[in-house]
This record gives structure tokens, C-alpha cells and sequence, in this order.
């Protein structure tokens, strides 16, 4: 029985396919998916495509795709990373406008009370 030596492209797609299950694992864990988690998914599944392309141009479409998902993960990862960064940002900052705003409007009914006593 002749046993066959794993390439590494065979080992570059066994990868590429371990991340889609790992991805798609995570997407059923219960919470919803965070910008980092989206970024760094679509990253993975963009760059494995790229990779395959260029990987297919030079004859290791599986190794390309191994490569292309890894730097794609990372880059999708940094991306969604200051995208979330963004939002945290937002909110805060729309939570301290409405702070602000029901304080205004606390001050104004102070101030219509203070006339409406003077008026007396």
C-alpha cells in the first residue's frame, strides 16, 4: 500500500478550510459578530480569494489562498479594529450629547419655576 506524502498545497487548502469552519463555528456561538470579528472574516475569505487567483497564476492556488486568507485575517482584523474603535467613539459621545441635552432642559424648567415664583 503506497502512502501519499501530504503537498503543501493539499496542506495550504486543509488550512484555508479549517478557517472557513473556524469562522462559521464562531458565527453560531451566540452573540452577535463584532466589527473586528466581520472585518477580519471578510478580510479571511477575501484574501483566500485573491490568494487563489494569484496562487492559481503561479501553479499553488492552495498555498495562495492559505497565505492570501492569513494576511487578509490580519488586515481585515487591524481594519475592523479601528472601525469598532470609530463606533465606541460615537456612541460615547452620543450618550454625553444627551446628557448634555436633559440637563439644558432640566436648567429651562429651573429657570421658568424661579419667573413663575417671582411673578407671585
Amino acid at each position: 500500500m503506497k502512502k501519499c506524502k501530504p503537498t503543501l498545497e493539499r496542506r495550504s487548502s486543509l488550512f484555508v478550510i479549517g478557517l472557513l469552519v473556524l469562522f462559521g463555528l464562531n458565527g453560531c456561538s451566540g452573540g452577535a459578530l463584532t466589527t473586528r470579528e466581520k472585518g477580519a472574516g471578510i478580510g479571511a475569505v477575501g484574501g483566500a480569494g485573491a490568494g487563489a487567483l494569484i496562487g492559481t497564476a503561479v501553479g499553488r492556488p492552495g498555498a495562495g489562498a492559505a497565505i492570501g486568507g492569513v494576511l487578509g485575517l490580519g488586515a481585515g482584523a487591524l481594519v475592523g479594529d479601528q472601525l469598532q474603535g470609530h463606533e465606541n467613539t460615537n456612541q460615547q459621545q452620543q450618550q454625553q450629547i444627551q446628557a448634555n441635552q436633559a440637563e439644558v432642559e432640566r436648567q429651562r424648567l429651573e429657570l421658568q419655576r424661579m419667573k413663575r415664583q417671582r411673578e407671585y
